[in-house]
Protein backbone atom coordinates (compact mmCIF):
# COMPACT_ATOMS: atom_id res chain seq x y z
CA UNK A 1 0.00 0.00 0.00
CA UNK A 2 1.51 3.56 -1.13
CA UNK A 3 0.04 6.83 -0.37
CA UNK A 4 1.16 10.62 -1.56
CA UNK A 5 1.35 13.61 0.62
CA UNK A 6 -1.47 14.97 -0.72
CA UNK A 7 -3.60 11.80 -0.43
CA UNK A 8 -2.37 11.91 3.43
CA UNK A 9 -2.80 15.59 3.71
CA UNK A 10 0.74 15.82 5.35
CA UNK A 11 1.14 18.67 7.94
CA UNK A 12 4.39 21.15 7.18
CA UNK A 13 6.85 20.57 10.00
CA UNK A 14 8.87 23.45 10.48
CA UNK A 15 12.75 23.27 8.91
CA UNK A 16 14.51 23.63 12.27
CA UNK A 17 13.40 23.65 15.74
CA UNK A 18 16.99 25.00 17.90
CA UNK A 19 17.15 23.33 21.26
CA UNK A 20 17.20 24.01 24.52
CA UNK A 21 19.94 23.93 27.09
CA UNK A 22 18.85 21.60 30.02
CA UNK A 23 20.95 20.60 33.18
CA UNK A 24 22.27 16.80 33.00
CA UNK A 25 21.20 15.12 36.62
CA UNK A 26 23.53 12.71 37.84
CA UNK A 27 23.13 8.73 37.36
CA UNK A 28 21.13 7.07 37.34
CA UNK A 29 19.52 9.14 34.32
CA UNK A 30 17.68 8.80 31.23
CA UNK A 31 18.74 11.76 28.49
CA UNK A 32 16.06 12.47 25.40
CA UNK A 33 18.67 12.48 22.37
CA UNK A 34 15.62 12.19 20.12
CA UNK A 35 13.60 9.97 17.87
CA UNK A 36 14.24 6.80 19.29
CA UNK A 37 17.52 7.37 20.62
CA UNK A 38 18.68 7.79 24.27
CA UNK A 39 21.44 7.64 26.83
CA UNK A 40 20.82 5.81 29.94
CA UNK A 41 23.20 6.11 32.36
CA UNK A 42 23.36 3.39 34.75
CA UNK A 43 25.66 2.82 37.87
CA UNK A 44 28.26 1.52 36.26
CA UNK A 45 27.16 1.16 32.43
CA UNK A 46 25.98 4.15 29.48
CA UNK A 47 23.78 2.70 27.60
CA UNK A 48 22.29 3.87 23.96
CA UNK A 49 19.40 2.75 22.29
CA UNK A 50 19.31 2.87 18.57
CA UNK A 51 21.55 5.77 17.92
CA UNK A 52 20.60 8.29 14.97
CA UNK A 53 23.01 11.19 15.20
CA UNK A 54 23.22 11.54 10.95
CA UNK A 55 21.15 14.28 9.29
CA UNK A 56 19.31 11.87 7.34
CA UNK A 57 17.48 8.30 7.71
CA UNK A 58 17.86 7.64 4.49
CA UNK A 59 20.20 5.36 2.34
CA UNK A 60 21.49 8.14 0.84
CA UNK A 61 22.83 11.75 1.91
CA UNK A 62 21.22 14.41 -0.18
CA UNK A 63 18.09 12.64 0.08
CA UNK A 64 14.94 11.16 2.27
CA UNK A 65 13.63 12.34 5.96
CA UNK A 66 16.04 15.06 7.57
CA UNK A 67 16.48 15.64 10.92
CA UNK A 68 14.91 19.19 12.02
CA UNK A 69 16.58 19.44 15.25
CA UNK A 70 19.86 18.44 16.37
CA UNK A 71 21.16 15.28 18.63
CA UNK A 72 19.86 15.97 22.46
CA UNK A 73 23.91 15.38 23.15
CA UNK A 74 26.67 15.55 20.64
CA UNK A 75 27.77 12.16 19.81
CA UNK A 76 31.19 13.40 20.45
CA UNK A 77 30.15 14.65 23.79
CA UNK A 78 28.59 11.06 25.04
CA UNK A 79 29.78 9.93 28.19
CA UNK A 80 31.99 6.12 28.10
CA UNK A 81 28.82 4.11 26.25
CA UNK A 82 29.18 0.04 27.49
CA UNK A 83 26.17 -1.09 25.60
CA UNK A 84 24.66 -0.06 22.13
CA UNK A 85 20.56 -1.85 21.50
CA UNK A 86 19.44 -1.62 18.10
CA UNK A 87 16.10 -2.92 17.21
CA UNK A 88 15.67 -3.17 13.52
CA UNK A 89 16.96 -2.47 10.19
CA UNK A 90 15.56 0.66 9.31
CA UNK A 91 17.59 3.27 8.80
CA UNK A 92 16.03 5.82 11.43
CA UNK A 93 16.86 2.89 14.25
CA UNK A 94 19.97 1.35 12.71
CA UNK A 95 22.27 4.50 11.30
CA UNK A 96 25.80 2.85 10.32
CA UNK A 97 28.13 6.24 9.74
CA UNK A 98 26.88 6.93 13.54
CA UNK A 99 27.81 3.33 14.99
CA UNK A 100 31.08 3.50 12.86
CA UNK A 101 31.53 6.71 14.88
CA UNK A 102 30.91 5.43 17.76
CA UNK A 103 32.53 2.27 17.56
CA UNK A 104 35.46 4.76 17.15
CA UNK A 105 34.95 6.70 20.24
CA UNK A 106 33.72 3.87 22.74
CA UNK A 107 35.35 0.74 20.73
CA UNK A 108 34.35 -1.62 23.50
CA UNK A 109 30.82 -0.51 23.64
CA UNK A 110 29.04 -3.89 23.37
CA UNK A 111 26.31 -4.37 20.38
CA UNK A 112 22.84 -6.59 20.69
CA UNK A 113 20.82 -6.80 18.11
CA UNK A 114 17.66 -8.75 16.80
CA UNK A 115 18.54 -12.08 14.60
CA UNK A 116 19.75 -11.25 10.77
CA UNK A 117 21.35 -8.16 11.72
CA UNK A 118 25.20 -9.19 12.82
CA UNK A 119 26.06 -10.03 9.62
CA UNK A 120 25.21 -6.82 7.81
CA UNK A 121 26.72 -4.93 10.75
CA UNK A 122 29.96 -6.64 10.25
CA UNK A 123 29.72 -6.13 6.50
CA UNK A 124 30.07 -2.62 7.07
CA UNK A 125 32.41 -2.57 9.86
CA UNK A 126 30.79 -3.30 12.89
CA UNK A 127 32.07 -6.82 13.79
CA UNK A 128 31.28 -8.42 17.14
CA UNK A 129 27.69 -7.64 17.59
CA UNK A 130 25.43 -10.32 19.60
CA UNK A 131 22.25 -11.13 17.86
CA UNK A 132 19.12 -12.53 19.85
CA UNK A 133 15.69 -13.79 18.99
CA UNK A 134 12.43 -13.14 20.48
CA UNK A 135 12.70 -14.30 24.29
CA UNK A 136 16.41 -14.79 23.97
CA UNK A 137 18.50 -13.42 26.57
CA UNK A 138 22.54 -12.40 26.77
CA UNK A 139 24.47 -10.99 29.23
CA UNK A 140 27.28 -8.48 28.82
CA UNK A 141 28.64 -5.51 30.92
CA UNK A 142 26.67 -6.19 33.88
CA UNK A 143 23.49 -6.11 32.39
CA UNK A 144 20.58 -8.88 31.36
CA UNK A 145 19.09 -8.26 28.13
CA UNK A 146 16.24 -10.00 26.95
CA UNK A 147 14.82 -9.38 22.63
CA UNK A 148 10.82 -8.87 22.78
CA UNK A 149 8.57 -9.52 20.26
CA UNK A 150 6.71 -6.61 18.24
CA UNK A 151 4.61 -5.85 15.44
CA UNK A 152 6.28 -4.70 12.62
CA UNK A 153 8.88 -5.29 9.51
CA UNK A 154 12.64 -5.17 8.54
CA UNK A 155 13.70 -3.59 5.22
CA UNK A 156 17.12 -1.94 4.21
CA UNK A 157 16.28 -2.00 0.08
CA UNK A 158 13.37 -3.39 -1.71
CA UNK A 159 14.71 -6.65 -2.07
CA UNK A 160 15.48 -7.40 1.75
CA UNK A 161 12.20 -6.76 3.50
CA UNK A 162 12.06 -9.29 7.04
CA UNK A 163 15.24 -11.11 6.04
CA UNK A 164 16.30 -9.64 9.74
CA UNK A 165 14.45 -9.32 12.62
CA UNK A 166 12.87 -6.58 14.27
CA UNK A 167 11.96 -6.43 18.34
CA UNK A 168 12.48 -4.14 21.64
CA UNK A 169 15.01 -4.72 24.85
CA UNK A 170 14.46 -5.88 28.19
CA UNK A 171 17.07 -4.25 29.92
CA UNK A 172 17.61 -5.49 33.62
CA UNK A 173 20.88 -3.92 35.77
CA UNK A 174 21.32 -3.81 39.11
CA UNK A 175 17.63 -4.81 39.73
CA UNK A 176 16.55 -2.09 37.72
CA UNK A 177 14.35 -3.06 34.82
CA UNK A 178 13.91 -0.82 31.82
CA UNK A 179 11.88 -1.76 28.74
CA UNK A 180 12.71 -0.10 24.94
CA UNK A 181 10.12 -0.91 22.19
CA UNK A 182 11.61 -0.42 19.56
CA UNK A 183 8.94 0.24 16.94
CA UNK A 184 5.73 -1.81 17.42
CA UNK A 185 1.93 -1.37 16.07
CA UNK A 186 -0.27 -2.33 19.14
CA UNK A 187 -0.14 -6.26 19.80
CA UNK A 188 -0.91 -8.51 22.61
CA UNK A 189 2.93 -8.67 22.83
CA UNK A 190 3.05 -5.63 25.35
CA UNK A 191 0.64 -8.01 27.77
CA UNK A 192 2.55 -11.10 27.10
CA UNK A 193 5.72 -8.99 27.92
CA UNK A 194 4.83 -7.93 31.47
CA UNK A 195 3.52 -11.11 32.07
CA UNK A 196 6.29 -13.15 31.20
CA UNK A 197 9.26 -10.69 32.21
CA UNK A 198 7.84 -8.31 34.91
CA UNK A 199 6.31 -5.51 34.94
CA UNK A 200 9.48 -2.84 34.05
CA UNK A 201 9.90 -0.20 35.99
CA UNK A 202 10.59 2.33 32.76
CA UNK A 203 8.96 1.68 29.73
CA UNK A 204 10.14 3.84 26.58
CA UNK A 205 7.44 3.36 24.20
CA UNK A 206 6.54 5.02 20.85
CA UNK A 207 3.67 8.02 20.25
CA UNK A 208 5.20 9.38 16.90
CA UNK A 209 4.54 8.29 13.12
CA UNK A 210 1.47 6.89 13.00
CA UNK A 211 -1.01 8.88 10.70
CA UNK A 212 -2.71 8.02 8.30
CA UNK A 213 -4.29 5.00 10.28
CA UNK A 214 -5.41 3.19 7.28
CA UNK A 215 -1.48 2.87 6.23
CA UNK A 216 0.58 2.82 9.79
CA UNK A 217 -1.72 1.21 12.71
CA UNK A 218 0.08 -2.26 11.47
CA UNK A 219 3.47 -1.30 12.36
CA UNK A 220 3.28 2.14 14.48
CA UNK A 221 0.98 2.52 17.70
CA UNK A 222 -1.00 6.19 18.31
CA UNK A 223 -0.41 8.00 21.47
CA UNK A 224 -3.97 6.37 22.67
CA UNK A 225 -2.41 2.58 22.15
CA UNK A 226 0.79 3.38 23.61
CA UNK A 227 -1.03 4.12 26.97
CA UNK A 228 -3.32 1.07 26.32
CA UNK A 229 0.64 -0.68 25.44
CA UNK A 230 1.57 1.03 29.01
CA UNK A 231 -1.13 -0.37 30.97
CA UNK A 232 -1.16 -4.37 29.22
CA UNK A 233 2.85 -3.95 30.68
CA UNK A 234 1.89 -2.89 33.87
CA UNK A 235 5.03 -0.56 33.62
CA UNK A 236 5.32 1.66 36.82
CA UNK A 237 6.32 4.57 34.15
CA UNK A 238 6.58 5.57 30.74
CA UNK A 239 8.84 7.99 27.93
CA UNK A 240 7.26 8.60 24.82
CA UNK A 241 9.40 8.48 22.04
CA UNK A 242 9.78 8.17 18.10
CA UNK A 243 8.67 12.00 17.27
CA UNK A 244 9.71 15.18 16.71
CA UNK A 245 12.97 14.77 15.24
CA UNK A 246 12.04 13.11 11.54
CA UNK A 247 8.93 14.13 9.49
CA UNK A 248 7.98 10.18 8.59
CA UNK A 249 4.46 10.42 8.63
CA UNK A 250 1.54 13.00 8.14
CA UNK A 251 0.57 14.64 11.55
CA UNK A 252 2.56 17.36 13.21
CA UNK A 253 4.98 17.93 14.82
CA UNK A 254 3.36 18.76 18.17
CA UNK A 255 0.66 15.90 17.50
CA UNK A 256 2.26 13.29 19.44
CA UNK A 257 2.43 14.76 22.89
CA UNK A 258 -0.68 16.27 22.82
CA UNK A 259 -2.59 13.07 21.73
CA UNK A 260 -0.23 11.27 24.48
CA UNK A 261 -1.73 14.06 26.83
CA UNK A 262 -5.14 13.70 25.62
CA UNK A 263 -5.12 9.95 26.10
CA UNK A 264 -3.29 10.21 29.37
CA UNK A 265 -5.98 11.80 30.99
CA UNK A 266 -9.02 9.57 29.06
CA UNK A 267 -7.38 6.97 30.87
CA UNK A 268 -7.26 7.94 34.54
CA UNK A 269 -3.04 8.55 34.28
CA UNK A 270 -1.82 11.28 35.95
CA UNK A 271 1.12 13.53 34.09
CA UNK A 272 4.09 11.91 35.28
CA UNK A 273 2.67 7.99 34.63
CA UNK A 274 3.48 8.61 30.94
CA UNK A 275 5.30 11.83 30.22
CA UNK A 276 7.46 13.00 27.12
CA UNK A 277 11.09 14.75 27.10
CA UNK A 278 12.39 17.81 25.18
CA UNK A 279 15.33 16.46 23.18
CA UNK A 280 18.65 16.99 25.48
CA UNK A 281 16.08 17.17 28.43
CA UNK A 282 16.86 14.37 31.44
CA UNK A 283 14.77 12.38 33.88
CA UNK A 284 16.51 10.94 37.36
CA UNK A 285 15.32 6.80 37.07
Amino acid sequence: MRFSKDQAQWATWPKWVENKPYPTPPAPALTFIGHSSFLIRLPGLNVLTDPVFSRRCSPVSWAGPQRVRAPGVALENLPPIGLILLSHNHYDHMDIPALRRLRHRHPHAAIVTTLGNAPFLAAHGLPGAVELDWWQTHQTAGATITVTPARHFAARTLWDRNRTLWGGFMLGHNGRTIYFTGDSGYTSFFKTIGQRLGPPDLALIPIGAYEPRSFMAPVHINPAEAVQAFQDLGARRAVGMHFGTFQLTAEPIDAPPRDLATARTAAGLPPEAFTVLDVGESLAI
